[in-house]
């Protein structure tokens, strides 16, 4: 049992301030109204004090008791039972079997002389039927032998109402509207005076322990159960409540929700009725009274009387929760719904779950503490503010006070130990991610995604990229450099792009591709980038880095093409340059060309088709030479265009690394054309002798000399047949160089085969394959110059296998 302070015991009414030195006087009852606490006593003394509570500087309260008067009552019995009717301004004296009124202020009689006889003992009906606010209901246990009498008391009569036969002489008695609930001699029932019906409830044995009856609740009692059991009961005969255990030799009983207080002749003791645990216990000796009174506990002695104050149920509840009894504190928060305001104990309430969140969480209990940070509403940037750096900058949070818990961060909280700090930020990572998009977000989704975010860089968590591609509130100041830090540059690029600032993103993973910085997140990180160009709505952006993308891998189609087709839109865009020689060509015109030229993986037919009709006779011509149309290419430089220059590179360019017969078919089409049927030019002509004269190696003399026109004089094609002459000497004499030298290696091998064909070979069918050693079956062989022989086709096995055992080179 784990002790808790609720109440603490302070004296209201000394021993020498009610009977001052008479020895043998004691207190027999007490009764308190409000301000008002009447005392009765064994010398049939009512005394009458006024209390006034007061709150030391510490916050315990003291009582002071100030006598008013008291008064005999003119019989030489005890006092046994004191009653208030506050309503009625009248107090009910049970004597010597008489119940008399007296004035609550004066105690005198009333003048009537009203007066009920014949009573044991007596109780105040606190759920009245008659609704009549100017009478009380009293239940008498009768002298007459197994009988209960029910008055009507007013403020100067009694009348009789109900008379009541018992199966057993009763003992004790409590009232709830129609139902009585009786101590008999051997048991406890519930009698329903108006109907006359019983309910058996438990045995008891009366000659072991004294019955407690006690009206607790509206239709509910509380009654001294067998083996120190305080048992609950409704009129109906059931118990709603789990039973509490308290002492066997049990006197009296109290309630002060949420607590039954138990008095023996030894202790005071304190249980809940939330959990039914024991909670306190009261050194207090000789005590024999317990009674409550609207929320106020008197305990008293023969001597004395004494006050439980309860501390507050804030103050109880806080100390549990220093003392790490979580579950205690949140079963008394939650039964102190009753007692308090609403809105009061909604927020008292909410704090409560917080802080009973950060008691488990800090003893690593994740799935508790979660469940009480949701229901206690917690603002989720005071568990964020507990780890260093992860709230942003520009945050203006400030914690709780007063504060939640007692930790300055996770450092303090772990204690420095590694693996705690990483479970704990395990769980924030998982608790910000389920609740940033409820309603606990609202109002700071930026400082959650920004810590969400700083979380998985730190851990490097597949998440951070989920984070950074959906919808986020990262800010970004604080979130890239917290990224940077981490070297996460593909992320951060990520965090540009939902900044739009594309730029900045596309810079930074280019920076990746070149090697600049490091980052292996992505391993297809170009793909990435063509194909967040590729979609991209910034022409300039994609203008920017489309040569790059190009440059850096050429194998892709569909990049070609959709680049081809973004600079060919612009182009259009722009209005293209149809002029032929000398006319102004824009920068993307000229990528566009040059992109036609150099890539071999766009689809030229779908350009085509596109370019048709659109005014653009230069990349109409270099895509006909992509589908080795030469000589509609040519048609169009030399006839649309006409640019010589560009048709004579236009040779140049698609002969490029072909062998030289290609080349020479590409000029001589070229030249056919200048030369071809119809008006001639004088600037085709011009054109044609520039080619020859100019290119004259890359030309077949003799085929030329038969197309050009008999008017040409010799001294025009001078350059031509100059270079011609050379060409054709030159090939002369390289082809008898290759000729002689053809001529010396053959010579050098009949040599080597006579020296072979001098020696003779002796071959049996003794002698063995040195390869395969299996024998000749036939004369025909091959034989090596250290003069091993070997079958015909395991010399063919050893061509094919390198690998295969050699008896040396072969002859």
């Amino acid at each position: 049992m784990m002790s808790t302070k609720a109440f603490s015991l302070v004296s209201a009414v000394e021993r020498e301030l009610l009977m001052g030195d008479k020895e043998r006087v004691n207190i027999e009852c007490v009764e308190c109204c409000g301000r008002n606490l009447y005392v009765g006593t064994s010398d049939c003394f009512v005394y009458h004090f006024l209390l006034e509570e007061n709150t030391l500087p510490a916050g315990t309260a003291t009582f002071t008791a100030t006598k008013q008067l008291h008064r005999h009552l003119g019989f030489k019995k005890p006092v046994n039972e004191l009653r208030a009717a506050s309503a009625l301004n009248r107090l009910l004296v049970l004597c010597d079997n008489c119940i008399t009124l007296v004035n609550m202020m004066s105690l005198e009689p009333v003048p009537s002389g009203a007066r009920i006889k014949g009573a044991t003992a007596f109780a105040l009906n606190e759920n009245p039927v008659s609704g009549d606010p100017f009478c009380v209901e009293v239940c008498i246990i009768s002298v007459k032998r197994r009988t209960i009498q029910v008055f009507m008391v007013y403020e100067d009569r009694v009348q009789i109402v109900r008379e009541v036969s018992t199966p057993e002489q009763p003992l004790a008695v409590a009232v709830d509207g129609h139902f009585l609930c009786l101590a008999l001699t051997t048991q406890y029932i519930i009698l329903n005076y108006s109907t006359g019906v019983a309910q058996d409830l438990f045995p008891y044995c009366s000659e072991e322990k004294r019955p407690i009856v006690k009206r607790i609740g509206r239709q509910e009692f509380l009654l001294a159960g067998p083996g120190g059991l305080g048992m609950f009961a409704t009129v109906a005969g059931i118990s709603q409540r789990a039973p509490v255990h308290w002492s066997e030799n049990v006197v009296g009983a109290a309630i002060c929700f949420p607590y039954v207080i138990a008095l023996d002749d030894e202790f005071i003791t304190v249980h809940s009725m939330l959990d039914q645990q024991q909670k306190q216990t009261l050194p207090f000796k000789e005590g024999h009274i317990l009674q409550d009174f609207e929320g106020r506990v008197i305990v008293a002695t023969s001597k004395g009387v004494y006050i439980l104050v309860p501390l507050p149920l804030e103050k109880q509840i806080q100390d549990l929760l220093a003392s790490r009894r979580v579950e205690e504190a949140l079963i008394l928060a939650k039964g102190a719904r009753r007692n308090i305001p609403k809105e009061k104990f909604q927020v008292m309430y909410r704090r409560i779950l917080q802080q009973a969140g950060f008691i488990q969480f800090a003893q690593l209990q994740f799935l508790e503490a979660k469940e009480l940070f949701r229901s206690g509403q917690l603002d989720v940037r005071e568990l964020i503010s507990l780890y260093p750096f992860l709230l942003p900058t520009s945050s203006s949070f400030t914690r709780s006070h007063p504060p939640l818990h007692e930790y300055a961060d996770l450092n303090q909280l772990t204690q420095g130990d590694q693996e705690k700090m990483a479970k704990c930020k395990r769980f924030l990572m998982s608790y910000l991610n389920e609740v940033r998009s409820t309603e606990v977000a609202n109002g700071y989704k930026e400082d959650i995604d920004t810590a969400l975010l700083k979380l998985y860089a730190e851990a490097d968590h597949d998440s951070l990229l989920d984070l950074l591609v959906t919808e986020n509130f990262c800010l970004l100041t604080d979130s890239a450099a917290w990224l940077e830090k981490h070297k996460k540059y593909f992320a951060l690029g990520l965090l540009y792009h939902s900044n739009n600032q594309d730029a900045a993103a596309v810079q930074l993973w280019v920076n990746i591709v070149n090697g600049e910085i490091h980052d292996s997140t992505r391993s297809d990180l170009y793909e990435y980038v063509v194909d967040f160009l590729t979609h991209s709505l910034d022409r300039e952006l994609v203008w920017q880095y489309a040569g790059w993308a190009l440059q850096k891998s050429e194998e892709k189609e569909e990049y070609h093409t959709r680049l081809a087709l973004l600079y060919l839109d612009e182009v259009l865009r722009q209005g293209p340059s149809t002029g032929g020689r000398g006319a102004e060509v824009t920068e993307t015109q000229a990528k566009l060309r040059q992109l036609l030229q150099k890539s071999d993986l766009y689809r030229v037919h779908f350009l085509m088709d596109r370019i048709q009709g659109a005014g653009l006779p230069m990349e109409s011509a270099i895509l006909h030479g992509k589908l080795e149309e030469h000589e509609e290419a040519l048609r169009i430089l030399v006839h649309e265009l006409r640019d010589f220059s560009a048709a004579e590179d236009y040779c140049l360019w698609r002969s490029e690394g072909r062998a030289p017969p290609y080349r020479q078919r590409l000029f001589h089409t070229l030249l056919a054309i200048y030369l071809g049927p119809g008006p001639s030019a004088p600037e085709l002509t011009v054109a044609a002798v520039d080619l020859l004269n100019h290119h004259a190696t890359e030309f077949d003399a003799a085929q030329v000399l038969q197309l050009l026109p008999g008017t040409w004089s010799v001294q025009l094609l001078c350059p031509f047949l100059t270079g011609a002459m050379r060409d054709s000497v030159h090939t002369r004499r390289t082809a008898q160089v290759a000729v002689g030298l053809a001529k010396s290696e053959n010579l050098i091998y009949k040599y080597d085969k006579m020296k072979l064909k001098g020696s003779s070979v002796r071959l049996s069918d003794k002698k063995l394959c040195q390869m395969c050693q299996n024998p000749f079956c036939e004369p025909v062989f091959v034989r090596y110059p250290n003069g091993g022989l070997v079958h015909t086709h395991c010399a063919a096995s050893r061509q094919t296998n390198p690998s295969s055992p050699s008896p040396g080179a072969r002859t």
